[in-house]
């Protein structure tokens, strides 16, 4: 009995020390969260379809600087034409005609209320406002991909130490076992054991299956199952000195606020755009065309015209539609800056609560690791006791359960801590591929914009589709 109570006391041991240093031994072959990162920025559909959805806001700005190009149509007409004509004379003439006319009129804008140039202010800013949009998905799918590594982690963590946790629950019931047939303890002993030991199986079963789920989520948001995973360390180095630092920084740099800020002169721009509708349009018209045939009176054969007309057009009265869609602008100018407003109160208490959780985490990991330290000693010291007669089964059950609840907790603040570090980076807006030097190429979305900003013509998009 004496080497048993040796061996449960080696194995208590082991499992005191399990995940005190879980986030402090590395791998180099093992993926990194940085890895992890990588490839959910190369790969998560959620973010490449936002890059699509900004690349399609880039088209707005030629579409409005189309206003100011000319606008070129060509006709033609083909017909059959049965004529007869009544004479002075009495007499009639028919004939049947072919007619056809060819046409090329080319219209050009010349001033109509500076509509075309604040619609392509609208549009270039709606690109601002989508590109700050998209960095603000970039910041989430980063910081998805952070927690999901630290989900999987921290529960691979978990199930070896509720294995080891069983391991010795078994030892303890065999100890039990052996006591029992000595005469030394009751039958209770042994059902308080085997009650543990039951315990112990549903709960690694269960970590077992916080791990399943924890893979998927990994595999959803990062693009592949997760492998052999190396700890992660806080980012300390880049988060602000102070609470007061990491508001300012929230306020100036978060990619929300940024948004926010865009959508405003995109509002205050769209009055003036509606303004135009009450002011003169003033359009020049160049028109040449070719007919043969197209005489009912056949006193011709055919025909050649050219024309260039210059257009003015001034509203006078539209049904007070124009001064409504005006009134309307404003109005939606007061919504986007009351909503820039309430998106820096956002900026503000998220960048303070990410702050105080991460100054909160840092408290929790020491805590609990003092906590296991305590409870690793306290088994040891019950196990020997117990050992030499002078503590019972359940005390022995009761201060493993302890040291595997310290142990739990232990992971989990570990885990909380690192997921909390980058919460704050994401917080002051900082959460992107060059301030975590990732091994990838930054997606830059101003490439596409000069691509297409001074297009023509042409229906392909720049990667040939």
């Amino acid at each position: 009995m004496g080497r048993v109570a040796r061996n449960v006391l080696r194995t208590g041991t082991a499992l005191g020390l399990i995940g005190c240093s879980i986030f402090a031994v590395g791998d180099a072959r093992a993926e990194t969260v940085l890895d992890a990162m990588t490839k959910a920025y190369q790969t998560n559909p959620q973010l490449n379809s936002e890059r699509a959805r900004q690349r399609a806001t880039d088209e707005n700005v030629p579409q409005a600087m189309a206003g100011y190009r000319p606008q070129v149509n060509a006709t033609l007409s083909v017909g059959l034409q049965s004529v007869r004509n009544l004479q002075v004379d009495n007499t009639i003439v028919g004939a049947t005609l072919k007619p056809w006319v060819i046409g090329v009129t080319v219209t050009q804008t010349l001033y109509n209320g500076n509509k075309t140039a604040n619609s392509v202010r609208v549009a270039e800013f709606q690109v601002q406002s989508g590109r700050e949009a998209l960095r603000n998905v970039g910041q989430g799918v980063l910081l998805d991909a952070v927690i999901a590594y630290m989900n999987v982690l921290a529960n691979q963590s978990l199930v070896e130490a509720q294995r080891s946790n069983v391991a010795a629950l078994r030892e303890t019931l065999d100890i039990a076992k052996k006591r029992l047939n000595a005469g030394d303890v009751t039958p209770t002993d042994t059902s308080q054991a085997e009650a543990r030991l039951a315990r112990g199986q549903a709960d690694l079963n269960a970590s077992e299956v916080a791990l399943s789920i924890s893979q998927a989520m990994y595999a959803q948001v990062v693009g592949v199952m997760p492998a052999r995973l190396s700890p992660a360390e806080p980012v300390d180095r880049l988060l602000p000195r102070n609470r007061d630092d990491a508001i300012g920084q929230a306020f100036k740099a978060h990619p929300a606020v940024l948004a926010a800020g865009f959508d405003v002169d995109v509002a205050t721009t769209s009055i003036k755009v509606a303004e135009s509708s009450l002011l003169p349009t003033i359009t020049l018209q160049g028109n040449a065309s070719k007919s043969s045939q197209n005489d009912s009176t056949l006193g011709t054969y055919g025909q050649d015209q050219a024309s260039i007309v210059g257009t003015l057009n001034a509203p006078i009265y539209d049904g007070g539609l124009g001064a409504s869609q005006t009134r309307q602008a404003k109005q939606l100018s007061t919504v986007s800056r009351l909503v820039l407003e309430q998106v820096r109160n956002q900026a503000r208490t998220a960048a303070v609560g990410a702050w105080v959780s991460n100054e909160g985490a840092k408290t929790a990991v020491s805590a609990a690791e003092a906590e296991v330290r305590a409870a690793d000693v306290a088994l040891q010291g019950v196990r020997r006791e117990a050992a030499g007669g002078q503590r019972t089964t359940v005390e022995v059950l009761n201060s493993q359960q302890d040291l595997i609840s310290a142990k739990a907790r232990l992971i989990g603040a570990q885990r909380d801590r690192v997921i909390a570090s980058y919460s704050l980076l994401s917080a002051v807006g900082r959460l992107d591929v060059k301030t975590l030097s990732l091994k990838t190429p930054d997606y830059l979305p101003e490439v596409h914009y000069h691509q297409v900003r001074d297009a023509w013509h042409g229906l392909r998009t720049p990667d040939g589709k």
